[in-house]
This record gives C-alpha cells, structure tokens and sequence, in this order.
C-alpha cells in the first residue's frame, strides 16, 4: 500500500473485503466505489483493492472519472467480461476482481453490473440507497460503516446526471423576439 493503513481503517476494509468475497468468492467479479467526494472514493478504493491483493485475488485497478452508461460498458465492462481488459486478458484474468472508482457508477441504470459496491461519505453527506455498504470517511484513519434508515431517504438520492455546459442566453432581437 502507498501509505500505511491505520488499525481502524485496515479492519473495516478487512471486514469489507471479507463481505465481498463471502458472497462473490471466484469468476470475473466487478466492485464499484463512489462517493459524494471524489478524493476520499478513490482512496478507499485504492486501499480496497490493496487488501483484496494481500488476500490472494488478482486485482484490476481503475478510476473513471465522470462517466456514462454508455462509455462504462463499452470501455470497462465488456472488455473485462470478455477478457480483453488489459491486467484481465484471457484464462489468466478468469479470477480477477475489477475495483473502479468513479462518479455514475452507482445510478440505477448500470447499478446491476456490479457485485458488490461501496459509497462513501464526508461529514453531513447523505448515504447512498442500494449500496452494499456506506462507509463514513470523514475520519479516512478511523472509517466506519455507516447503517442509516432507508425508509427517510427519496429513492432517487445520489442518481449523478451527466455533466452539462451551462446553456448561454440568447441575445434579445431588436423587435423584443
């Protein structure tokens, strides 16, 4: 690992790890991690990906940036699938977890890609909904998972839309049109 991890955050990124593996133990496995603020995401996705290594997986490591659904499955997902991606190609890559990082990942149109996800969280950000596990970064030493009531949460919350240029008005015609 770049940084050496805390006590906290190595054991609730032991536990995460442990969860993920539990319910996806072999095959081609995608982990997506996204969180409200970008930095502390891809840390922890960083640090995710680095423990899953010590724990005996082939792991792909990718941060995406601001990315559609379009853009994910034809540049990520499909190659990963069909072992194409490179650090995944062919038979040697049939074990590999991909960890991404990344903003839209966790919108419910791509949300069934993955098999496990993380959102993070700082301070009085909401957590996400549909999530396997919301993880509290404010403290990055000291991480806790984050347990909220889903049922105070509009389901559509954390839904990212694609970033658009800020439309510029028209001028006025002379005649007021």
């Amino acid at each position: 690992m770049a940084a050496e991890l805390s006590d906290e955050r190595r054991a609730l990124l032991d536990w995460i790890a442990l969860e993920f593996l539990h319910n996806s133990w072999a095959g081609r496995r995608l982990l997506a991690v996204e969180g409200a603020t970008d930095g502390p995401a891809a840390r922890f996705a960083d640090d995710l990906a680095e423990l899953l290594r010590e724990r005996g997986q082939t792991v792909v490591r990718r941060s995406l940036g601001d990315v559609d659904e379009e853009t994910l499955r034809r540049e990520t997902v499909e190659p990963f699938r069909a072992g194409t991606l490179p650090g995944a190609e062919g038979e040697a890559g049939a074990e590999t977890v991909l960890v991404v990082d990344g903003r839209r990942l966790l919108n419910d149109a791509v949300r069934g890609i993955w098999h496990f996800t993380a959102w993070t969280l700082v301070g009085d950000e909401l957590p996400k909904t549909g999530v396997n596990v919301n993880v509290d970064v404010t403290d990055e030493a000291a991480p806790k998972r984050y347990f909220y009531d889903y049922c105070a949460i509009p389901p559509s919350f954390g839904e990212r839309r694609a970033s658009t240029p800020t439309p510029q008005a028209s001028p006025a015609t002379p005649d007021g049109r």
